[in-house]
């Protein structure tokens, strides 16, 4: 009796220094990773960051993880997506604008889904691929790093991106009829991904078309709705609720299958948007400044949701700063992954954040749209003219700062972020928007003698 009653009371006070233990050695692992991002989606498109939509899955995710409060994209959808795929700003990659993804070759940038999957990672992508070119074969996929894909917008399809999509999977043209909605069929895909790759690790990019326009019913919308699209005001808005809804719908129903799959505890979930735009566009009933393709708080601060259970502390509220590349380093962290060598990058990992910890917030962040750009630290911005913003109202105002009425903690400011801009040097790099740029002719031929191939293929 006295042998029981003491390994049962030795059990006991290794209990608690089990389960830590526990979270801990989950936290070491490498998680699956799957990074979700909606097009045309700013901050006041989510309910819990005061927006007037209703999004009850997107809360509960930001509930039981950790949600940002100030996070940086660009303000147009190409260069948000070099940004987060290369790590690099645009003056570097040359993706300056949605007229300019050519400039990113997959011989030129090094991809993060390529990174990972040098660690070890399955990789997918599901989406809108579309501004950053380059991508219609098996071959091109594999130059970037991802073993499968189901995209929309490559090969010059002009099909929709909602209903009777033109979808490329894997190489070939995916199977659709009249009934087929695009949203569902990406979600469709990641799921099966994610079922054959359960053991994993696996790297599933999905960049949803949602919920850029043309703003037209979803399979939940009421009939009519369609019509209601081509007229303005509370018909539009109407639909546009229609298609966050319909958004959130989907994330739920991805977290659900992981639940299924019991794979909540080995995955983390990562929601943003690549820049700013909803039709009611307030916070707590205050309108925002600004919209996409504006450089300012309303084109480009966006969500960011990251869900890993076991890991993320739940609830979890950050103000630090953070910058669309910063996904590069933290995913390639999180993974163990090595960075590519002999490549300038401009990403901070925020893995230490996930986790709970301080980690090393960013002191700064830089958006560029084209030949405008501007670094923002804690409450102040500067823009490559020399204009300086107080932004202690953002993101609902930026108040001029003229240079004979700066204040010491102004003029501190400016000075600082004069610094971070002349030590980036953005003008010795592309700033000038280019509608075309020169196609990689190699990469042509490779994928005209890929095409060739398939066809002699039996």
């Amino acid at each position: 009796m006295k042998t029981t009653a003491l390994l049962l009371a030795t059990l006991s006070l290794l209990l608690p220094a089990g389960n830590a233990f526990a979270a801990t050695t989950i936290a070491q692992q490498k998680p699956n990773i799957i990074f979700i991002l909606a097009d045309d989606y700013g901050i006041p498109g989510v309910g819990c960051y005061g927006g007037a939509y209703k999004t009850p899955n997107l809360d509960a995710l930001a509930a039981g993880g950790v949600r940002f409060e100030r996070c940086y994209s660009a303000p147009l959808c190409a260069p948000s997506r070099a940004l987060c795929m290369f790590g690099r700003y645009a003056f570097r990659t040359g993706v300056l604008d949605n007229g300019c993804g050519a400039a990113a070759k997959p011989d030129k940038e090094v991809c993060i889904a390529k990174t990972l999957k040098q660690a070890g990672y399955a990789t997918a992508v599901a989406g809108k691929w579309r501004q950053l070119t380059y991508f219609e074969t098996k071959e091109d996929a594999q130059r970037w790093g991802w073993d499968e894909f189901l995209i929309w917008g490559v090969g010059g399809e002009k099909g929709s991106r909602y209903w009777q999509p033109a979808l490329n999977k894997n190489g070939q043209p995916a199977s659709v009829t009249d009934k087929s909605y695009a949203p569902d069929m990406f979600h469709e895909f990641v799921v099966d991904f994610i079922k054959r790759h359960r053991d994993g690790p696996f790297f599933v990019y999905y960049p949803t078309t949602l919920i850029h326009g043309p703003i037209l019913r979803t399979p939940d919308s009421k009939e009519g709705g369609e019509r209601k699209a081509k007229g303005k005001g509370k018909g539009d808005n109407t639909l546009y609720a229609d298609n966050i809804a319909y958004l959130d719908k989907l994330v739920g129903k991805l977290v659900a299958a992981i639940d299924e799959m019991n794979l909540r505890e080995q995955t983390l979930i990562v929601f943003t948007g690549d820049n700013g735009s909803v039709p009611v566009g307030t916070i707590n009933g205050r309108p925002v400044d600004g919209h996409k393709s504006q450089v300012n708080e309303g084109g480009s601060r966006v969500p960011l949701i990251a869900n890993w259970k076991g890991v993320t502390p739940a609830g979890r509220v950050l103000k630090d700063l953070f910058g669309f590349s910063d996904f590069y380093a933290t995913f390639a962290e999180l993974a163990g992954a090595k960075l590519p060598e002999g490549v300038t990058l401009d990403s901070r990992s925020f893995a230490p954040q996930l986790r709970g910890e301080t980690g090393t917030p960013r002191e700064w962040t830089y958006v560029q749209l084209g030949a405008q750009w501007y670094a923002r630290n804690d409450a102040w911005k500067l823009t490559q003219s020399g204009e300086l913003f107080d932004l202690s109202d953002a993101p609902f105002v930026q108040k001029p700062v003229f240079a004979g009425a700066q204040s010491a903690e102004a003029k501190a400011a400016s000075k600082q972020l004069r610094a971070v801009l002349d030590k980036l040097n953005p003008a010795s790099g592309e700033t000038k928007s280019r509608k075309k740029v020169a196609g990689d002719k190699q990469q042509k031929k490779e994928r005209k003698k890929a095409k060739k191939g398939a066809t002699q293929t039996p």
